[in-house]
């Protein structure tokens, strides 16, 4: 009871109003730093996009013919490999060999364990 009575409560209580404070404020003024930095980063973000998206628009306009039958293959060629191409077939079956021929420092202990062992 005497270490209870020991505190200086006054003191406690001013140092952790005084630390939920700052953190307080830290939090919003990081807050405001990070939306300052979002509203300078979006305004110089938007100028090369609508600039890419001029430029898309006007090779759209420039290309009114259709597509050659290169690309047609091309383009059927990409999506029958896409849909059916399987690339590597696996059996699924999982082997472990065991190989004794090879002693390290590293593992020699564990593998004369295990020829005990067996």
């Amino acid at each position: 009871m005497s270490t209870f009575l020991a505190i200086n409560w006054g003191n406690a209580i001013i140092v952790t109003f005084f630390g939920f404070a700052v953190v307080f404020i830290v939090l919003v003024l990081l807050i405001f730093v990070l939306q300052l930095f979002g509203s300078i980063m979006s305004k110089s973000s938007k100028k090369p996009a609508a600039a890419a998206a001029q430029a898309v628009a006007a090779e759209a306009k420039e290309e009114s013919g259709d597509m050659t039958a290169e690309e047609n293959a091309a383009i059927a060629m990409a999506i029958y490999q896409y849909c059916f191409g399987v690339h590597d077939e696996e059996s699924l079956v999982l082997t472990f060999h065991e190989q004794e021929e090879h002693y390290h420092p590293w593992n020699s202990k564990i593998i004369g364990i295990n020829k005990f062992n067996k």
